[in-house]
């Protein structure tokens, strides 16, 4: 005689629609946690390449011009990235003090100048970092959410084992896969999450390192052009 297996299998779809309402509102947040993240992942992503690409651009044509007033002048009118807005807000300020300084000569040029670049550098890193909170929560709270889903299953389970009385494992089977099903929601909402915070933060660091090295290189050339034109 023959033994015949019968391998049966149950969707996603059909564990999401068999779980209890709590089980059900704790997938769909953890899902739509996951589409956030990427929303946001894609979003920094985007700005990070064009941030590059303008800081690239910006110092090609500013180590190449003859002098600051020959820069500024064929320099576009709007600054689109965050060299270019280091650039004119000191440029500005130096400007700005040049006057000052021929009424007071105990202005300190360079730490004005300083103090105005690093200004503009932090208010620059912070609106790079908006939402960066939220896939650092989710990266560590979404598979605690998942784990707890998964504990709030198994013991559904194991009521629904002591009310019928039944340890067949085809009975217990459907509520253990629903249950592990949310650690696996979970992870898919975290993994990304984990690895997107930790790659979009390096690149900000990056940038945050490529914008203090210019604004210090700057602060010299601001410094020394007050210099010569005082002597001249």
């Amino acid at each position: 005689m023959n033994n015949q297996v019968v391998h049966s299998s149950i969707s996603m779809m059909t564990m999401f629609q068999e779980s209890d309402l709590f089980m059900k509102i704790l997938i769909l947040g953890l899902l739509f946690a996951s589409v956030w993240c990427w929303a946001i992942i894609l979003d920094k992503v985007l700005m990070i390449r064009k941030t590059k690409e303008g800081m690239k651009a910006f110092e090609e044509k500013f180590w190449h011009a003859s002098s600051l007033q020959d820069f500024c002048e064929h320099a576009p009118k709007r600054a689109k990235d965050p060299l270019s807005l280091i650039f004119f807000n000191a440029y500005n300020e130096w400007k700005r003090l040049i006057g000052e300084h021929k009424k007071n000569s105990e202005i300190k040029m360079e730490e004005r100048l300083e103090k105005t670049m690093q200004i503009t550098i932090d208010k620059y890193i912070e609106k790079m970092e908006t939402r960066m909170v939220f896939l650092a929560s989710t990266g560590s709270v979404a598979p605690l959410l998942g784990l707890f889903g998964t504990v709030w299953g198994i013991m559904n389970s194991f009521n629904a084992i002591g009310a019928t009385q039944s340890t067949n494992i085809a009975a217990v089977a459907p509520g253990v896969a629903e249950a592990l099903f949310t650690t696996a929601v979970g992870l898919i909402a975290a993994i990304p999450a984990v690895i997107g915070y930790n790659k979009i933060t390096n690149d900000i660091e990056r940038i945050s390192g490529r914008m203090e090295t210019f604004a210090d290189e700057l602060g010299s050339v601001l410094v020394h052009q007050h210099e010569a034109n005082h002597e001249a």
